[in-house]
């Protein structure tokens, strides 16, 4: 039950700092490219790829810990930044077709699925858009 809890604190955490990013961002730079999505999600792959290596390597932390940051907050922050670490683990274990099924499936699926989502609302809501 405390590493359920510490997924779900740490996610609201991710989340907020996702919310108050983009916002920050948005306020910037404006609407016309996502630039606060772009840098939420590069900056997940950093922190993951980072705490990850360290904390699972040379740097070893309690479960407690990682479930916290990397599943919990880093979760509710992109789950870019896991699949960017799970792309990397496969290719170090020379699993390279999958890995790279695994980035075609995630990207070209993922749009077509935000596509069909789309459409099926449009077609229960009547002109909904993406």
């Amino acid at each position: 039950m405390l590493k359920s809890a510490l997924v779900f604190l740490g996610a609201g955490g991710g989340g907020l700092l996702r919310y108050w990013l983009g916002l920050l961002v948005q306020g910037w730079w404006g609407r016309g490219f996502p630039l606060g999505t772009l840098l939420i999600n590069l900056t997940g792959c950093l922190v993951i790829g980072f705490l990850g290596s360290a904390w699972y390597g040379p740097a070893p932390v309690r479960d407690e810990l990682r479930l916290l940051v990397l599943v919990g907050v880093l979760g509710g922050y992109t789950t870019f930044s896991s699949f960017g670490r799970e792309t990397i683990l496969l290719a170090q274990q020379g699993e390279w077709a999958q890995a790279g099924l695994y980035v075609g499936l995630s990207v070209v699926v993922g749009i077509v699925c935000v596509w069909l989502g789309v459409i099926a609302a449009g077609w229960v809501f009547g002109g909904a858009k993406a």
